[in-house]
């Protein structure tokens, strides 16, 4: 591999040579401080108003069943995050289990990944462009986001910018180990194996050859256990116009950073993470559609390095106000509404609240469609008090996240021999219908049978109240 290590620090980047006691001094401060600013914008407001949403609300279940559950449920249905979930149940049984403990971990992960860019950068381009690069990635709206929500994207972006040091350290035994770890934790992170690959490709040393294949080998059962229950990503659709122009309009912003001398200093490394993964994966998904921006989040790696480094190059007492000027412009617009319950998608702590407020006892309770139970299991008392006509058994009686269903005639019967309300939670007007028997068959008895009495919309959801006959 072509050295690209900066002049400062190019003597370290042989495995059996050891940095000098000042050089390696002087990479505390760089790392700490970048640590230290995504820490504090970590913290602030972590709790989010006391809301959840659906896919943590997944991680809060899954962590809180016990192992020979979790294990079992694997087998089912989301073994990508298997060990995600291994590590969640492991903090909620040392803290108690809560907002705070399910998104710490992404924070601190956050923090790692700050303090490793700056290493990054500092390796490749000097000590102010690490310094800068690290610094930027807090300030990154997206990096704020998915740093407090209590899934694995902020633990992949450490585990694979610990993996780019490694590489430019050469340490292969321990690149393929963090490697491993990442692509286990999500398996979508083996397309950063193919950006280092092409940061590597005119001359890829032997070591980085047998690293890359041991991992791949090591995902592979997994990978293929995974294709079993593929039927759980089928809610992905093709890539929108937003997407795609978000897309280029990054990949271009990245081009445009490593075209200049202090992109140059770090576009091998940072460019093919920037672009790769977020592009192939884009490319796959117009013939099975797969992407979800947060499924490759390490290209705010690639993105930080650039925008370090190029501001490094032109650094300048006015550039130096204009960026924290920007800096503190980003934190005032867009950070506050990060902090907020309409920052996400769908908030179950709410729509538990509203299925409350407008069930009585003895109302029955109807889930169109099914998985959509996920939104009562933070807090299952909440509906403890209406019957779920539809339900055979139980998420963690049947080992599943959103319980099984009973046949479409069993429903059909259940519905149609309840006399009283029903409560019925749905999504939004307008979105995709599931196409299979038990959702349509409660769609069929609900239209002919019951009527409308009152609807509330919360987040993506709908919950409304039907009665036999008109009998509001």
């Amino acid at each position: 591999m072509t050295d690209t290590a900066h002049p400062s620090v190019r003597q370290s980047a042989h495995p059996s040579v050891r940095p000098a006691p000042g050089e390696r001094l002087s990479s505390l401060p760089v790392a700490l401080a970048p640590a230290a600013l995504m820490l504090l914008l970590g913290l602030w407001g972590i709790e989010r108003g006391g809301t959840l949403w659906t896919d943590e609300a997944v991680t809060y279940d899954m962590a809180r069943r016990s192992l020979p559950e979790i294990w079992r449920t694997l087998g089912t249905i989301d073994a990508v995050h298997g060990l995600y979930y291994l590590l969640m149940h492991a903090v909620f049984a040392v803290f108690e289990p809560g907002l705070v403990a399910l998104r710490l971990p992404s924070v601190l992960a956050m923090c790692a990944t700050a303090a490793l860019v700056a290493l990054i950068g500092r390796r490749l381009a000097g000590p102010r462009a690490g310094l800068l690069a690290g610094l930027l990635l807090p300030l990154l709206p997206v990096v704020q986001r998915y740093a407090q929500e209590g899934r694995s994207y902020a633990l992949v972006c450490a585990l694979v910018a610990w993996g780019t040091l490694l590489l430019l350290q050469r340490r292969w035994g321990a690149y393929a180990a963090v490697m491993l770890a990442a692509c286990l934790m999500h398996e979508f992170a083996v397309l950063t194996l193919l950006a280092h690959g092409a940061s590597l490709w005119r001359s890829p040393p032997r070591g980085w050859i047998a690293a890359a294949l041991g991992t791949v080998a090591g995902l592979t059962p997994l990978a293929l256990f995974s294709v079993t229950q593929s039927a759980q990503v089928d809610w992905i659709g093709s890539p929108g116009t937003p997407k795609i122009i978000a897309f280029v309009l990054t990949a271009l912003l990245g081009c445009a950073c490593a075209r200049t001398p202090g992109g140059a200093a770090v576009r091998r490394i940072a460019l093919p993470l920037l672009v790769l993964p977020a592009g192939l994966l884009m490319a796959v998904s117009f013939i099975h559609p797969l992407y979800v921006d947060r499924y490759v989040l390490p290209y705010v790696i690639g993105l930080a390095l650039l925008l370090g480094a190029v501001l490094d190059r032109h650094w300048s007492p006015v550039l130096a106000l204009a960026s924290a000027a920007a800096a503190l412009l980003s934190l005032l617009f867009f950070s506050p509404h990060l902090r907020t319950p309409e920052s996400r998608k769908s908030d179950v702590r709410a729509v538990g609240e509203v299925l409350a407020e407008s069930g009585r006892p003895g109302d029955g309770l109807l889930f169109i469609p099914f998985r959509r139970r996920v939104w009562t299991l933070v807090r299952p008392g909440e509906t403890g008090h209406l019957t779920d006509l539809s339900m055979k058994s139980s998420p963690r009686a049947s080992h599943t996240l959103y319980g099984t269903e009973l046949s479409p005639e069993r429903i059909r019967e259940r519905m149609l021999a309840h006399d009283g309300r029903v409560v019925v939670v749905q999504d939004l007007v307008g979105q995709p219908l599931d196409a299979v028997a038990e959702e349509e068959i409660k769609r069929e008895v609900l239209r002919g049978h019951f009527t409308l009495c009152e609807e509330t919309a919360v987040n993506e959801a709908r919950v409304g109240v039907y009665a036999r006959n008109g009998d509001c």
